[in-house]
């Protein structure tokens, strides 16, 4: 099953099926699906959080759908099985608001995929982060090996993807495929103070992060296309703002006066 709750600006998902390690049934994915739709409609909603109970992020999909797939691969019901699971992270990977995923244990095949459809990872510093199709004897799915390209590159996705290999939480904040490496009473903490401002202003974290989204890409845009697009966003925020917002607080420390 899922858990979902939604306070002060944030949306959380928590995987909740530990005794098979948080594998993602197709009942599961259903539900991630229904979360990321309330995500994207519900405006005062400005961050997300993906977790999971039991200690242990995401060990991929269920491997009962998958053997039931494997009998007939190419079958409608097989298509069907596998685009559910595949719909659910795409659906977080998409959603209209900044994302963090919270990865304990281990986060495995279809699991690392939808930890890495997530804007950021904080992990704890034990943590497996594994491909797994290779040890499984099938290709990776879901867009794997260009989530993988997208975190750390082609030789890293190509080590992780194509050659098996894994990394611990440690090793990943190292070579830039998490944001931090922190023990696991300290994941929920760290994640809510660092979607704080986030959550705290949902109309303009939207709109970052759809600007964000249009220039990085993939495939990034070059600066000048990247100004362009930041142009009428920024003077949105301007005139949100006002000219009396300038005065009702000080520019933070180290921003300059004029902050833009």
């Amino acid at each position: 099953m899922i858990i979902t709750s939604f306070d002060r600006g944030i949306a959380r998902m928590t995987l909740s099926n530990p005794r098979r390690k948080n594998a993602i049934t197709l009942e599961m994915a259903a539900a991630m699906e229904e979360f990321c739709a309330r995500v994207r409609a519900d405006e005062t909603i400005g961050a997300a959080v993906i977790d999971a109970e039991g200690g242990y992020f995401c060990s991929g999909a269920d491997t009962r759908d998958l053997a039931d797939s494997s009998a007939d691969p190419a079958s409608p019901e097989a298509v069907a099985r596998t685009s559910a699971v595949y719909n659910a992270f795409v659906g977080v990977g998409r959603l209209p608001v900044p994302s963090v995923s919270l990865v304990a244990g281990g986060a495995v095949g279809a699991g690392l995929n939808l930890a890495l459809a997530t804007d950021l990872l904080i992990v704890t510093p034990d943590a497996v982060l594994d491909s797994g199709f290779l040890a499984r004897g099938i290709h990776p799915g879901g867009g794997h090996l260009a989530l993988l390209g997208r975190a750390v590159g082609y030789q890293q996705a190509v080590a992780l993807g194509v050659l098996g290999a894994a990394l611990t939480g440690t090793e990943a904040v190292r070579r830039g495929l998490a944001w931090a490496a922190v023990e696991p009473g300290e994941l929920l903490g760290t994640a809510t103070r660092l979607v704080a401002k986030a959550a705290a202003d949902p109309a303009l974290a939207r709109r970052i992060k759809d600007s964000a989204t249009l220039e990085l890409g993939p495939p990034a845009v070059p600066w000048s296309a990247a100004v362009e697009i930041e142009r009428g966003v920024q003077m949105w925020s301007l005139g949100r703002k006002g000219h009396d917002g300038w005065a009702r607080k000080p520019a933070a420390p180290g921003t300059g006066a004029d902050g833009g």
